[in-house]
């Protein structure tokens, strides 16, 4: 079946971004600061050529742009809608004032340009060409004032009939516009362009249902300064900025910002936090990856801290926080963690010698032998072992687990309610990975689960949830044919008491509880069993040990399997 060709008017963006700019004055106009305000009405005076034009260049990455060999078949006469932005004060002409700036002004010339702009300037460019175009760019930064640069950058500029490079105005503004629309700074105009061409397919949700993600100006600036910090670092990191120098940055916005920081900022804060000690920890600074470690909970975060505190030699302070991590873990890894690490150091105490968990459930598994042709897809090498025994078998892992929580809750998740909905091209609210997910859902997913209980109005439900919801963005469900057959099976198979409990478990803890589950299931008309495949050199993780000792309390039959490797018969001598 061919997909249906799809092609967008001339001025799709345009559309795109009217529709930006009128939710977001909808759901956030008690938030909108005067420079915002003003921006939008002297927008709206544009002609629609010079909004098109506009937003073909804030849509780009970067500040400056050439403006020399611009071509934009809906868009008339550039040269006068250029010189008329200008004129308003949406573009700026290249000037001294943007000399602060001037490492992004180079940046848009390539590295033959960037020669030839030295050889202008009279500077001697002999071994240059060897240069990176960053080396190269950061000579000329510290060879020349950019003032000097200014009549070699834009030549004739008087002369011309429109600025040969310029710089975006308003920047700031539509920035935060875009940040309030998509809540973060991952999402883009793209993604209107992705649905609409038919390459995701979103939930529809009554606009009046959808809730404005922040609720007060401090909210969304500190989310945005975290986004923004981010960033900097990525940058400095790419720049090759001492360790030391990102170290007292980092510490130093820290002090500044993170007491008045927003409930709805601190996520942002941790996950970045982690980033920044495991950049610190990989540049084997301890010490400063220890003081960035303890500012955040986020996972992996206390383990980390444990193992630089082993190696400093600090015993007593890494035992503590592992007791602490047995007691309160916040997933599986941590709580297998701290159990070996406590018990090694038990067992060097009494010299004796010990294995993790993960390792003890592997060493007493089963095993089976393969021909070693199926080294490189041993999973299906397990499939066809089975098969041979006149059973069943499918590849399962996450996605089926996954799969039936997104279908069973499908409009429980999407439930405007929730009030996690944002903005119509969501794919999943914003809560789906946080603690307050099954807190606020409890109810009607325990309702739901009683659905279980009778098979064909089990069968019905989902039979059409699956084919009304086909193809429709859900992080949780992958939708290929081939799923819903195996629903089916899964809901046959377990009762509705283990099914029950899984998802229960799941939902209290998707961000970890998605992941770590048995590769196969093997069934026959007597019976199934859930597989998890080790090859000889493979471990088992945390979160599948985790998953089989939980399948465990529920009766639900699942194992691990070894591989070993038949040697080829021509190696055999005997």
């Amino acid at each position: 079946m061919q997909l249906e060709k799809r092609e967008l008017p001339p001025k799709y963006y345009l559309t795109y971004f009217q529709y930006l700019i009128d939710f977001v004055q909808k759901k956030y106009a008690h938030i909108l600061n005067g420079q915002e305000e003003a921006f939008l009405a002297q927008f709206q005076h544009l002609t629609e050529d010079e909004q098109c034009l506009y937003i073909r260049f804030s849509n780009r990455r970067g500040s400056f742009f050439k403006t020399d060999k611009l071509k934009y078949a809906e868009i008339g006469n550039i040269p006068n809608v250029l010189r008329s932005l200008v004129e308003k004060g949406f573009l700026e002409s290249l000037n001294e004032q943007h000399a602060p700036l001037s490492g992004g002004v180079l940046e848009i010339y390539n590295k033959a340009e960037l020669i030839t702009l030295a050889k202008l300037l009279n500077l001697d460019t002999k071994g240059k060409n060897a240069l990176k175009k960053e080396e190269l760019l950061d000579w000329l930064l510290e060879s020349v004032p950019f003032g000097d640069m200014l009549a070699w950058l834009n030549p004739n500029q008087l002369e011309a009939d429109y600025p040969l490079v310029i710089k975006v105005a308003f920047e700031e503004e539509v920035q935060m516009l875009k940040f309030l629309f998509f809540g973060s700074r991952y999402g883009d105009m793209s993604e209107f362009v992705v649905r609409d061409l038919g390459f995701q397919t979103y939930e529809q949700f009554d606009i009046e249902n959808l809730v404005p993600h922040f609720q007060s100006r401090t909210e969304a600036e500190d989310k945005l300064k975290v986004s923004l910090a981010r960033e900097d670092f990525y940058l400095m990191q790419e720049q090759k900025v001492e360790v030391l120098d990102i170290y007292n940055w980092f510490m130093s916005w820290t002090e500044i910002h993170f007491k008045n920081l927003s409930e709805i900022a601190l996520p942002t804060y941790y996950r970045f936090a982690l980033k920044v000690a495991t950049f610190f920890e990989k540049a084997k600074e301890l010490d400063m990856a220890l003081s960035v470690f303890r500012l955040t909970q986020e996972p992996p975060s206390r383990e980390r801290q444990v193992r630089i505190l082993q190696k400093q030699k600090s015993l007593e302070e890494a035992i503590a926080l592992c007791e602490l991590m047995l007691a309160e873990p916040y997933n599986a890894d941590e709580q297998f963690f701290a159990l070996d690490f406590l018990n090694r150091l038990e067992a060097m105490a009494q010299k004796k010698k010990v294995k993790k968990a993960v390792t003890q459930q592997l060493h007493s598994a089963d095993s089976i032998r393969l021909d070693k042709s199926w080294q490189r897809q041993v999973e299906f090498g397990v499939i066809h072992y089975y098969e041979q025994l006149h059973k069943k078998a499918a590849f399962t892992e996450n996605h089926l687990w996954r799969s039936l929580f997104g279908l069973l809750f499908w409009d429980i998740i999407f439930d405007t309610e929730s009030m996690a909905i944002h903005h119509p091209l969501q794919r999943s609210p914003s809560d789906l990975f946080k603690p307050t997910f099954f807190e606020k859902r409890k109810t009607k997913m325990e309702e739901r689960l009683k659905v279980l209980e009778d098979s064909d109005l089990c069968n019905a439900y989902f039979h059409t949830t699956f084919f009304e919801k086909f193809g429709i963005t859900n992080p949780l469900v992958d939708w290929y044919g081939g799923l819903f057959p195996l629903v089916l099976t899964l809901l046959e198979k377990l009762s509705p008491e283990q099914i029950s409990a899984v998802m229960l478990e799941m939902a209290k803890n998707l961000r970890e509880h998605v992941r770590g589950f048995p590769d196969l299931l093997i069934w026959d008309d007597a019976e199934y069993q859930f597989i998890e495949v080790k090859s000889p050199t493979d471990s088992l993780s945390n979160q599948q040990l985790y998953w089989l000792k939980f399948f465990e309390t529920i009766n639900l039959r699942a194992k691990v399997l070894r591989i070993e490797w038949q040697k080829p018969l021509e190696d055999s001598s005997e």
